[in-house]
């Protein structure tokens, strides 16, 4: 009971009953003007006119809230149907009723005295269903803009879901990588120390330029390639410390735009995996990578000596891992990643299109 009291106020309380007002007025002007042709008794149209009203407002309500809603939306057509007809047979006897009393009551039951569109049964017929159809149709097209605006707004709001649950998981998968790469670094940073190395403070500087780098930079969606070209610098010259004379080691890059935006830390996951589970060969690690710019389309090669026996293929590390996930997250079908085992040397080629 409370529920329906709350909905008639909130009906009142809304445009629903002007608006509905208005539109009755309409139809009675409607009516009005249509039962003047050819007729001069005024009183008669107008009384005619409000009679006829209630009977369109009735079948038309029925229609609209009950007919529609009920059967029709839900696709039970042949109930709606079935309906549809005893609501014609209905809505016919009620407009019998409504030229017999306007016979009765305005023109003392001589039909000469009725306007002649208002004895034309069929044409009284015919204008209201014309109303009850023009509503119906409105209804049913507000009805499928309800429907459309609801299922964008739950498809933005599934996007929106979809966009979090994607930013949540790249920040896991950075957050694998960072310790990652520091467990690596400082493995380097401890070999030295015990050696009591002239070159551990110059690595812990270097350190501290990645650990700036990875603390401000990377929260951001993308870099520049420059700071990012930089950063592999900074790295490698981090394990050209370690490895000394044993690292035979060629960096190239052919970058027309240097402030071309990619996502941070894109590329050292494969340059940590190279001196990772690269192996020396004849005294030597040799290590090739190169960056080409070409338009929109960047490529990045890298590739290390590794013996013959290496399980580098069959476990590339966590770096590698996180990075397929990450591509297929930000660059979906955009990218084609390659690993290339060869004799004596692991290769891997990543091509990004509309970088």
């Amino acid at each position: 009971m409370q529920l329906a009291a709350m909905d008639i106020v909130k009906y009142v309380n809304s445009k629903f009953i002007p608006i509905h007002l208005l539109f009755w007025v309409g139809v009675w002007f409607f009516y009005v003007y249509f039962f003047n042709y050819n007729s001069t008794d005024a009183n008669f149209v107008t009384w005619f006119s409000a009679f006829l009203l209630p009977v369109t407002m009735v079948t038309t309500y029925f229609v609209v809230y009950f007919l529609i809603p009920k059967y029709l939306l839900v696709k039970k057509y042949f109930l709606f149907t079935l309906y549809s007809i005893y609501t014609l047979i209905i809505s016919t006897w009620l407009i019998l009723m409504t030229i017999f009393a306007s016979l009765l009551f305005l023109s003392n039951l001589n039909i000469d005295r009725m306007p002649p569109m208002s004895r034309n049964y069929i044409f009284v017929l015919i204008l209201v269903y014309l109303v009850v159809l023009l509503v119906s149709f409105v209804n049913l097209l507000s009805h499928n803009f309800q429907i459309e605006s609801k299922n964008k707004e739950l498809q933005n709001k599934i996007l929106e879901t979809q966009l979090q649950i994607k930013d949540q998981e790249l920040q896991y998968l950075k957050k694998q990588i960072h310790p990652h790469f520091l467990f690596n670094t400082l493995n380097t940073i401890y070999g030295f120390a015990l050696k009591q190395s002239k070159n551990t403070p110059e690595i812990i500087l270097k350190l501290s330029n990645l650990l700036d780098y990875i603390l401000y930079q990377v929260n951001k969606p993308k870099v520049s390639l420059k700071e990012e070209i930089l950063h592999i610098e900074e790295y490698i010259d981090l394990e050209r410390i370690r490895f000394q004379d044993s690292l035979d080691i060629s960096f190239s890059s052919d970058i027309r735009n240097e402030e071309k935006l990619i996502p941070p830390m894109l590329f050292i996951p494969f340059v940590e995996n190279a001196f990772k589970h690269g192996n020396l060969i004849d005294g030597s690690l040799q290590i090739i990578i190169d960056i080409k710019l070409n338009k929109d389309s960047l490529n990045f090669s890298i590739k290390n000596t590794v013996k013959s026996d290496s399980d580098q293929e069959t476990s590339p590390g966590i770096g590698l891992e996180n990075i397929r996930k990450r591509l297929d997250l930000i660059f979906s079908d955009q990218y084609e990643l390659q690993v290339i085992p060869k004799t004596d040397w692991y290769q891997v080629e990543l091509t990004i299109n509309n970088i």
